[in-house]
């Protein structure tokens, strides 16, 4: 079995049945490929199922589980946890919802947990490589490696390809903290093979894994400690939004510790040993468990991309042009082992630029892509497009239109008042140039202002949308219709007056 899943776990029995079937024989290889595909996560998926379905003759490979990092250690085990320790949450906010005292429940980790790991082996049916079998596709489960740009070897068999494509996505980053090796330590990897409570847990890092998880385990019952090094979480987003979630891991019993770096870890009686440092204090705490969320590194070695002329970095991951080219021109690459942005909706967008450039002559950029993206945290926070700085730096003027959600009733009779839209256009215009949501929805609420950027469609036209009522969601209107008021000038508003004071007769 492997080594990420439990053994005679029956829900991982069914998992690695679809991921990664025991008893899998691979398919004699075809004279040739229009495609052959490394790797078995979302974009690879969605490249050999997308090529299939157009005609291709395609393979696959994959050398540990099919559905790759989100299905089996990302968005998938994370998300349903993450709704687990929600319910648990507002049970013990309950006060704010029934007016009275909160309702006593402890939560139950273990079963938590099982319920993961059962939805995650349910929705492994959709990626089986059965079913890939099943739509036409050669899947082939082994570790792939190049022999040239026109052959790559896998478990003994040729595979001669018109066109590749490299989706080995990316993997946990090694923290680089003294001792933490050999005293152990938890990845998103290994994370979601817990079947008890840590009753001390430190996270290292403040990125969205980071975040999310840490808020988790609290609300699981797990005393969390989370250490950053920066003086914000999510150093990429909106300054307020990253003192929000601040704020609500705090609310949440966390140990929040910012400027503050992990030296060194070690074995003690009492448990790991963390020597956290922040300026001049110096501090060592005892915890159970150590879960480190510090980026992703691509899965770029074993490959020998050398012998295929295929330029990488193994921080950076393979090279690509606008194009999603490698430097070996019928190579492309998509997902997480290319890509600086890794979410698993780039990997599916990317997917689909690379069968459109790679089988049909396509000039589908890269650049062109409008990206949102959400840490899903409570408040979520969501974002597309430019940032303020982004404008500084380009040299071109924006203007904000903020809309805390306690002006949206329905924020205010959920109890969700905490967060707010924020939404930028270019001024003197209504284009919008980006938008930062901060909300229990946000990640539902940032696609309506990604759909009307890719639209091409104003902030004005975006405050005359008829917004169902009540929903959080009135707060994108509400920033429309700011925009909408910021239109009527002195001289129009004179005008106005005059023609209502005329028509009184």
């Amino acid at each position: 079995m492997n080594a990420a899943l439990l053994p005679n776990d029956a829900h991982d029995a069914d998992l690695l049945a679809h991921a990664h079937p025991p008893d899998w024989v691979n398919p004699p290889p075809a004279r040739s490929y229009n495609l052959v595909v490394l790797g078995g996560g979302t974009a690879g998926l969605v490249t050999a199922v997308g090529a299939a379905a157009l005609g291709a003759k395609v393979a696959l490979v994959e050398k540990n589980l099919m559905g790759g990092d989100c299905l089996n250690f990302g968005c998938v085990p994370s998300k349903a946890l993450l709704r687990s320790a929600r319910f648990y949450a507002d049970v013990s906010f309950s006060g704010r919802l029934t007016g009275g005292d909160p309702i006593p429940s402890e939560a139950d980790f273990a079963a938590a947990m099982e319920r993961m790991r059962r939805l995650r082996a349910q929705l492994s049916r959709r990626d089986s490589a059965e079913r890939l079998r099943q739509l036409g596709i050669d899947v082939f489960l082994g570790a792939a490696a190049f022999v040239d740009s026109r052959h790559v070897e896998v478990a003994g068999a040729m595979l001669a390809f018109k066109k590749a494509v490299i989706a080995t996505g990316s993997r946990a980053a090694q923290p680089a903290i003294e001792g933490i090796e050999e005293a152990g330590y938890l990845t998103n990897e290994t994370a979601f093979n817990l079947t008890a409570r840590p009753s001390r847990l430190l996270v290292i890092g403040g990125g969205p894994l980071g975040c999310e998880l840490a808020q988790a385990f609290g609300r699981l019952g797990s005393q969390v400690i989370i250490a950053h090094q920066t003086p914000y979480f999510l150093p990429d987003e909106e300054r307020d939004a990253a003192e929000i979630l601040a704020y609500s891991l705090r609310r949440d019993g966390i140990d929040v510790r910012l400027n503050t770096e992990v030296k060194s870890v070690t074995r003690s009686d009492d448990g790991k040993l963390a020597r956290l440092v922040n300026y001049d204090q110096d501090e060592t705490i005892a915890v159970d468990e150590i879960l480190a969320g510090v980026g992703r590194a691509p899965n770029v070695e074993g490959l020998n991309l050398e012998a295929a002329g295929v330029e990488y970095d193994l921080k950076k991951g393979v090279r690509v042009n606008d194009f999603l080219q490698t430097t070996r021109r019928n190579i492309y690459a998509a997902g997480d082992v290319a890509l600086a942005q890794k979410y698993t909706h780039m990997a599916d967008a990317t997917a689909r630029l690379v069968i459109q450039n790679a089988l049909f002559l396509g000039r589908k950029r890269l650049s062109s892509l409008i990206v949102p993206w959400c840490t899903y945290t409570d408040p979520e926070i969501a974002h597309v497009g430019a940032y303020v700085e982004d404008a500084r730096e380009r040299g071109f003027r924006m203007k904000t239109f903020t809309v805390p959600m306690s002006e949206a009733d329905r924020a205010v009779l959920d109890g969700d008042e905490e967060g707010f839209v924020k939404i930028h256009v270019r001024e003197g215009t209504d284009t919008i140039l980006g938008a930062t949501i901060v909300a229990r929805h946000a990640g539902e609420m940032i696609n309506e202002i990604s759909l009307a950027m890719v639209a091409g469609i104003g902030l004005k036209t975006v405050s005359q949308v008829i917004h169902s009522y009540p929903t959080q969601a009135e707060a994108i209107r509400k920033a429309g219709d700011a925009y909408s008021r910021t239109r009527l000038t002195p001289f129009l508003a004179k005008v106005s007056r005059r023609w209502l004071a005329w028509s009184r007769g």
